[in-house]
């Protein structure tokens, strides 16, 4: 009866022991950490985000990040503020970012040939939940006009040349947030990932069991066609199938779908060829062959008893896949193929990057290829725990699992 109870107290499902070594992988903890906090912006752009992606300030042209103060000149705390910003262009035509604080007035009005009573000196106040932009709806529930910080509007800055800006990341060419079209870009460039792979490893997985499941003429036939598409570069169709559609004619979501279907339509022959062979050893255990002897039909065993099979491999390796696909779509758009401006991805946002003047003068310009970069490993780093996590001979607590 002890041995009995111990046996109980010391076993686990497969699952609880998968989690229980994913927890002591601490690099992939870190990444499904850096995932959360960016698929949770990600959702709450509209509220998080101070802009809009498509408002600008034509005025604040690749204008510098904004600093945000605590403190007045005498020291004393007041609260977050910050002071309107102006561009300055020395004998060099070098150009300088000075705030428009008291002290620096005199300095400004001279070099724009102002007076200095002209020269906007107040501190504004950065206000938790500040009222900007027109009414929307979050999550198409709650209808509100908030953000959750920003500068509020005066009713004289649709007039105002300058008007102030809370730019946290500066600003791009058209005078646009950064920082808010990071946000809202990271709902294409985090999803699309994620939808691409979810469709083509569902065509993979289910075209690779009927591959091994039947074999004979079924098996050469979704053999021959996996190899036929794995012969072509695959970036090369991705750039060639993208090509044959009309972007003039095409809305931003429609852009987003032919993305998806692209991506889709490229990934899913190398996951066939692989669950292909793991079918091929499951279809011959005895629990595959005892369904069919009580008559299920084809279908059925290949849903709930082939493919349930391999579902562990086919998390790990679409986990290390969803990065191939933020590639595909940041290339495609780098190269003005994918998502067109003024809707935000990552890839589209990195345009400016390529002239070496803005990167060195604006270097806040690759943050967008920062965040990618980051996702890619976060995602790595994660695959890489689930993959040692459903490994049945890595070991737990100095004892294999």
């Amino acid at each position: 009866m002890e041995n009995e109870k111990q046996t109980k107290k010391t076993a686990r499902s497969p699952l609880a022991l998968a989690w229980r070594k994913l927890l002591r992988h601490r690099l992939s903890l870190y990444g499904g950490l850096i995932l959360a906090v960016l698929y949770t912006l990600m959702l709450l752009a509209d509220f998080v985000s101070p802009y809009r992606y498509d408002e600008g300030i034509r005025d604040k042209s690749h204008f510098w990040p904004t600093i945000v103060h605590w403190r007045d000149a005498n020291g004393s705390w007041v609260g977050p503020h910050v002071y309107n910003g102006y561009r300055l262009a020395d004998a060099n035509f070098e150009e300088h970012y000075v705030e428009g604080r008291p002290e620096n007035a005199e300095r400004i009005a001279a070099w724009l040939d102002l007076d200095p009573a002209e020269v906007d000196t107040r501190a504004y106040p950065v206000s938790l939940l500040a009222r900007r932009g027109p009414e929307r709806r979050l999550f198409g529930l709650v209808r509100t006009n908030r953000r959750l910080f920003g500068i509020e509007p005066e009713e004289t800055d649709e007039d105002r040349p300058n008007p102030p800006a809370l730019y946290l990341l500066g600003a791009d060419g058209l005078g646009r947030c950064v920082f808010s079209r990071l946000l809202y870009g990271a709902r294409v460039s985090l999803t699309i990932g994620l939808v691409a792979v979810a469709i083509s490893f569902s065509i993979g997985m289910l075209l690779g069991g009927i591959s091994g499941y039947f074999s004979g003429t079924t098996d050469i036939v979704i053999q021959r066609a996996c190899e036929m598409m794995m012969m072509v570069p695959g970036f090369y169709l991705l750039l060639a199938l993208r090509s044959s559609f009309d972007a003039a004619r095409l809305t931003s979501t429609q852009i987003y779908f032919a993305v998806v279907i692209i991506l889709s339509f490229i990934g899913w022959a190398g996951m066939a060829r692989t669950i292909r062979g793991m079918t091929l050893g499951v279809a011959r255990n005895e629990y595959v062959l005892a369904a069919r002897a009580l008559g299920a039909s084809h279908g059925r065993v290949i849903l709930r008893h082939v493919l349930p099979s391999t579902l562990s491999y086919a998390i790990v390796t679409a986990t290390l896949a969803i990065p191939a696909g933020m590639l595909g779509e940041s290339g495609l758009s780098f190269l003005g193929l994918g998502i067109q401006d003024p809707q935000a991805s990552w890839g589209n946002m990195l345009q400016e990057s390529m002239n070496i003047v803005n990167i060195r003068h604006y270097p806040w310009l690759l943050a967008p290829g920062v965040m990618i970069f980051l996702s890619v490993v976060a995602f790595q780093f994660l695959g890489d725990g689930l993959r040692d996590a459903f490994d049945p001979r890595t070991i737990v607590g100095g004892k294999k699992r």
